[in-house]
């Protein structure tokens, strides 16, 4: 019997725990001949769901989990649940039922019989969600595609399901700043696309804010292309050819018409306008050269506090 080990990571989630697992149950049911378990990562959260997903392992040996010492964010929730998954096929699902459980059986079986290595999801619509997250989110794809050779696909989610060759090809890619959405596609494998419709949160609020979402859009333009620092060397050879044809107009008119005390209020915008583009410029190699810095610090991705295996891996 093969093995299917399904990551939900859980910041703050304790009233949409029991609704997973109820439906979740369900699924396993329609999936006899797969030998499945949970692994609920606990993102340092601070109400109760630690101790909800405790009380499930006691409820079902299949329920197992992992608690963080602070909160780590997603990515390395999904990075500590691909490392500690046993499955031969592994899945990371959302635990707020907006990526549907019901669509693991057809996933499994695409794999099974169809000789891919994944099998990923996508939403066809976004129904519900507010417009301005819609316009911004489908902004980034287009403008992250157009600058990097890592094609990610628009309206993707972090639900999949792998073959146990493409987990070890990610586990393989152990970079402290992670953007999972362009890890998955950069390693490659076969992988098929399904479409779903947006489903609303079973319970509780987003953890995603704007302000979150932008952060986490800047880890993937800068862990997947290099276009800011081109952009950054380009502005300034094209303001270096700019100074070289101002300097050329302004001697040619003190020949021609003298040179007149004038145009000061011009020149101070032209200095603010340029000293921005200066800032800029220095701020997008900033960006680069702190994610280097952060690599070369080599810190642990997450830290355990405790397991319901008992063993803590790091």
């Amino acid at each position: 019997m093969k093995k299917l080990t399904v990551i939900i990571p859980c910041f703050n989630e304790e009233e949409a725990l029991p609704i997973y697992y109820r439906e979740m149950s369900k699924v396993m049911e329609e999936m006899p001949e797969v030998d499945t378990e949970l692994l609920f990562i606990d993102d340092g959260s601070t109400d109760r769901t630690l101790g909800v997903m405790k009380d499930l392992h006691i409820l079902d040996a299949r329920c197992k989990y992992l608690s963080f010492s602070r909160n780590f964010g997603k990515e390395a929730a999904i990075y500590a649940g691909l490392k500690n998954a046993a499955g031969d096929y592994v899945a990371v699902m959302d635990v707020d039922l907006q990526d549907p459980p019901d669509m693991l059986p057809k996933m499994y079986k695409i794999l099974e019989e169809e000789g891919y290595d994944s099998v990923a999801t996508k939403r066809s619509t976004r129904t519900g969600e507010p417009r301005i997250r819609s316009f911004l989110s489908r902004s980034f794809y287009k403008f992250i595609n157009k600058i990097s050779k890592t094609e990610i696909v628009n309206g993707a989610r972090d639900y999949r399901l792998m073959k146990r060759n493409m987990v070890d090809a990610v586990l393989n890619m152990s970079e402290y700043n992670r953007f999972s959405k362009g890890i998955f596609e950069w390693v490659g494998f076969r992988t098929k696309w399904l479409e779903f419709e947006n489903v609303e949160r079973s319970a509780g609020k987003t953890k995603w804010s704007l302000k979150k979402l932008f952060f986490y859009s800047m880890e993937g333009i800068t862990g997947f292309s290099v276009a800011p620092l081109s952009l950054a060397s380009i502005m300034g050879v094209l303001f270096c050819f700019l100074s070289f044809i101002t300097i050329g107009f302004i001697v040619m008119r003190t020949l021609i018409w003298g040179d007149p005390v004038s145009g000061w209020p011009s020149l101070v915008c032209i200095l603010f306008f340029v000293g921005g583009i200066q800032l800029l410029c220095t701020g997008i190699v900033g960006q680069y050269l702190s994610k280097t810095y952060l690599e070369t610090k080599h810190r642990p991705i997450y830290i355990l506090k405790e397991s319901s295996e008992g063993e803590l891996e790091k």
